[in-house]
């Protein structure tokens, strides 16, 4: 079991860094590896670009390259069956027979996904970040072209996204208007865990914080049970070489649907407190728009408020703070995202389930105060990176988002996510509660996979 500092060189760069964050173009572009030998050629090729966590000593790259493989892929490349036996269930059952657990029905359900979203279709995906238009495409050209070299390799699927900047530069949204992507975890041996540790890492009594450990998102290192026990044996790590350094990714293409959203709020809003369509919606996401938390300013965002940089971005709790959800309510997107306390026990019942999200928005903004659907395909690529995708991302959509009793809500789903049979409501506390009704979903999944990335040493080894 290794330990932190983590052995930057054999882990691949997307995973602690938040690329998307600087970067102004974000491509996931999937292959298919008909034939094995070349497919291990093709990935011989692109080991030297692949991007690694050490820092970047001559500035920043034009682009990066990053890889990860579905189980499929895993398969394609060639790996043994008894070696693929030892991955993850979840990972190699595939994100489409995953479907009843994600909640992933109605609109959403895998026979409605775009055909070649389905996961026994994509093999290898290469994620691609870069400066500017031209970086790309001269990045995904040599990719293109790097797989008709080896024959046997072909492009499956490509999602290009794009940063939306927000109005005040301060930070990026996404389609429904929200500042995104600042929430993350603070992880023990991360440079800057130490700034993220308050809010972003694991509450404890006295309003003490301290860093989440690192195999919780890092597969071969110490995680939360062996911080405690180191005799206990790490869960979910694959055979050497991929146990080490590597870590399981969702990849999830999320539509969403804007002018019902905003249709919705402001028609619902009509009967609440002066038609104050903004607040309502606040009260429905748990942040103002520009990031301000309702728990810490429950009536108006914070004038010039920045989430990258302001300390009351994520230096909250409910359970003293807000207990009944006056301020945020207790059905609000990010408080059952991230219950951090509200479940009692001083966190303990929530801080192991914990992701690094990397996602980016895709298609053009749908037109300012626009309620009327422009038929434009428009979303989020939902990327996140965790070391059990059951018990972190599966147990967050499964059991905080798709159901409410663990929040004393009975069966109610979360109202921007949506229920897919359309039965969802949410009640917005206060003197009196507001009810905003059942509704259908605001957010559809197109389409996804489970991928694992490898670190550079089992990247290298699944290559030869």
């Amino acid at each position: 079991m290794a330990s932190a500092p983590f052995d930057l060189a054999d882990l691949q760069g997307d995973i602690l860094r938040a690329y998307g964050n600087t970067y102004a173009c974000t491509t996931y572009l999937f292959f298919r590896v008909d034939d094995a030998g070349a497919g291990r050629a093709w990935l011989r090729r692109l080991l030297p670009r692949v991007t690694t966590a050490e820092p970047w000593t001559a500035g920043k790259p034009e682009a990066t390259l990053n890889i990860a493989v579905t189980a499929a892929g895993v398969k394609a490349l060639g790996v043994p069956e008894p070696v693929i036996a030892t991955f993850s269930k979840e990972f190699r059952a595939g994100m489409a027979a995953r479907a009843p657990t994600l909640g992933d029905a109605g609109p959403s359900d895998p026979d409605r996904w775009e055909p070649e979203l389905r996961d026994g279709a994509l093999h290898v995906l290469a994620t691609v970040n870069a400066l500017d238009v031209g970086a790309l495409q001269r990045e995904l050209g040599r990719l293109r072209d790097d797989a008709e070299h080896a024959g046997g390799v072909a492009v499956a699927y490509e999602q290009p996204t794009v940063l939306l900047p927000s109005p005040d530069e301060r930070g990026s949204r996404e389609h429904f208007g929200y500042a995104d992507g600042f929430a993350q975890p603070a992880i023990a041996g991360v440079e800057d865990a130490t700034d993220r540790r308050i809010g972003g890492g694991v509450p404890e009594a006295k309003g003490a914080w301290r860093a989440l450990a690192p195999g919780e998102f890092i597969l071969g290192y110490e995680d939360e049970d062996t911080r405690v026990d180191p005799n206990r044996k790490l869960p979910n790590a694959p055979a050497d070489p991929f146990g080490r350094s590597g870590t399981y990714m969702v990849w999830r293409k999320l539509y969403q649907d804007v002018a019902l959203f905003r249709h919705v709020l402001r028609e619902a809003a009509e009967l609440y407190e002066s038609g104050d369509h903004e607040k309502l919606a606040a009260k429905v996401v748990g942040r103002w728009p520009n990031g301000t938390p309702l728990v810490v300013s429950p009536d108006a965002p914070i004038a010039d408020f920045d989430p990258k940089t302001d300390a009351r971005t994520n230096a909250f709790r409910y359970a003293d703070e807000d207990p009944h959800g006056l301020r945020c309510p207790l059905g609000a997107h990010i408080r059952r995202s991230n219950p951090r306390d509200a479940l009692g026990f001083d966190g303990l019942l929530s801080f192991r389930h914990r992701i690094i999200r990397r996602g980016m928005p895709y298609g053009p903004p749908l037109a300012s105060e626009a309620t009327q659907d422009d038929h434009v395909d428009r979303g989020l690529v939902f990327v996140c990176f965790n070391a059990s995708i059951s018990r972190q991302f599966e147990g967050i959509q499964a059991q905080w988002l798709n159901d409410g009793n663990v929040f004393h809500l009975g069966h109610d789903s979360d109202f921007l996510m949506g229920d897919p049979h359309g039965t969802g409501k949410m009640t917005v506390e206060g003197h009196p509660p507001f009810l905003l009704g059942p509704q259908g979903p605001f957010v559809t999944t197109r389409g996804g996979a489970y991928l694992f990335v490898p670190g550079m040493g089992a990247l290298a080894a699944l290559a030869g």
